[in-house]
């Protein structure tokens, strides 16, 4: 990657100087934030989504006590393992009661969140959005039926394309994403003065997109217009611009692989 080759090169970091937003999650902030830094950003956190619980657990909990019925198992996101594991201990369940499944995740963020509770993971598509799991699976499922677990809120691409090719998908809520009022203020002041606006805003999700939007109401008007002059955005892949087009705002910086190092190596990109 570009990242490592200018690191090794001993030459200065490439991201020094450089001031940039990172809205994910807090408690996933860590390592995106860690990685910037390492190359010399200037990095401020301010989270643009906040995981809960959903309001109720009762349908992931009736399909992890039936997983018998199952012949896939489907995770599309590394919050998706998290909760469905912390479900699996409080319902006394162990990896044996996923040992019988395929198993598919969308990323290999999520793959290794598997692998951390010993479950090998059998497909990781090529590219790691919605329409390439579809296309991992379309040839293998029909007839079967499969288990999806992910957000509240999520796009239809996944059980909607599957269940035309003959699968059976029940799709359960594990987690939601929801505004975090408390980054309205922090946000907005952070984006008004010209010394400590970004040069660069990190988005991680289409939730992170439509939450942000949100949080700066009217003053998106930070993000439109000329480039030399506003903040950029950098989007880890294209789903996730195709948010931001879709609410009249930029795309500066896509990620060739969609990934968090993908992410950040199309930052070093892009200024270099």
């Amino acid at each position: 990657m570009a990242v490592r080759a200018t690191l090794e090169k001993g030459r200065r970091k490439p991201l020094s100087g450089t001031r940039v937003l990172v809205g994910r999650a807090r408690h996933q902030a860590g390592a995106l934030s860690a990685a910037l830094r390492k190359l010399g950003a200037e990095v401020n956190e301010i989270p643009f989504i906040e995981i809960r619980r959903p309001r109720s657990f009762a349908p992931l909990d009736s399909a992890l006590k039936n997983l018998n019925r199952y012949d896939w198992l489907i995770l599309t996101s590394v919050n998706g393992v998290d909760a469905m594991w912390e479900r699996m201990r409080r319902l006394h369940l162990t990896r044996k009661s996923l040992s019988h499944l395929h198993t598919a995740a969308i990323g290999p963020a999520t793959r290794k969140a598997m692998e951390e509770h010993g479950v090998a993971v059998d497909i990781v598509p090529k590219e790691y959005i919605a329409e390439s799991v579809v296309r991992s699976l379309k040839n293998k499922v029909k007839g079967k039926r499969l288990l999806l677990v992910r957000a509240k809120v999520a796009r239809d691409v996944i059980p909607r394309e599957l269940i035309r090719v003959g699968a059976r998908v029940d799709v359960v809520e594990a987690y939601e994403t929801v505004v975090p009022r408390s980054s309205r203020l922090r946000l907005r002041a952070l984006m008004r003065h010209p010394d400590r606006q970004p040069d660069v805003i990190t988005f991680t999700s289409s939730s992170t997109v439509r939450n942000f939007a949100e949080l700066m109401g009217s003053r998106r008007k930070f993000l439109i217009g000329n480039e030399a002059e506003r903040s950029r955005t950098a989007s880890i892949g294209p789903v996730t611009s195709d948010t931001l087009r879709s609410l009249g705002l930029p795309v500066d910086i896509q990620a060739r692989e969609f990934t968090i190092p993908g992410l950040v190596d199309a930052i070093v990109r892009s200024l270099e």
